[in-house]
């Protein structure tokens, strides 16, 4: 936000982030973006609310936050060699309640993974509150030999699809 040049502050939501049975990666990351933003502007005073949600999939199957260490092993050894989808899905809703929303698709390549790699990596990252138990602007980054699509996408903000949004709802010039 402050790279778009945009004042916030950041408040965290009450909404418990779990995907419906039967849920897309898609659906899921929008649901839960409308969720936390619909929550905040319930609770707070302000112009505007962004809220967003990142999901990490791979053949249709949601990786969220994983809850343990070795959930976080096994997540970075079925992404390992493989090619994964990132979601984004942003909302902005203003105090009007008029709401705006998009989700941003990033394809993402592991390169294949060593069994130490993976251990050392969960032992020494903080894995725990990433969507698919890795972060590429960390140390995942020599993991991922490509990528097609928007980088911010896979950090977990889509500046551009950011801007778009705040552009629509009246925000941005």
């Amino acid at each position: 936000m402050a790279a778009l040049g945009v004042t916030f502050s950041v408040v965290v939501p009450e909404v418990r982030e779990a995907p419906l049975d039967g849920e897309t990666p898609v659906d899921f990351a929008r649901r839960a973006a409308q969720e936390k933003g619909g929550d905040i502007a319930r609770r707070a005073s302000a112009d505007f609310v962004l809220s967003a949600d990142t999901v990490v999939s791979i053949d249709g199957k949601i990786l969220g936050k994983p809850p343990d260490l070795a959930t976080a092993a096994d997540m970075l050894r079925s992404l390992s060699g493989r090619v994964h989808s990132v979601y984004t899905a942003v909302t902005v809703i203003r105090r009007d309640g008029a709401s705006f929303g998009e989700v941003d698709q990033t394809r993402v390549w592991f390169r294949e993974l060593a069994e130490g790699e993976i251990d050392r990596y969960v032992r020494t990252e903080a894995v725990m509150d990433k969507a698919g138990a890795y972060a590429i602007q960390g140390s995942a980054r020599r993991f991922v030999p490509r990528i097609a699509g928007n980088y911010t996408n896979v950090v977990g903000l889509p500046l551009p699809v950011v801007f778009d949004l705040l552009k629509r709802a009246g925000r941005m010039v």
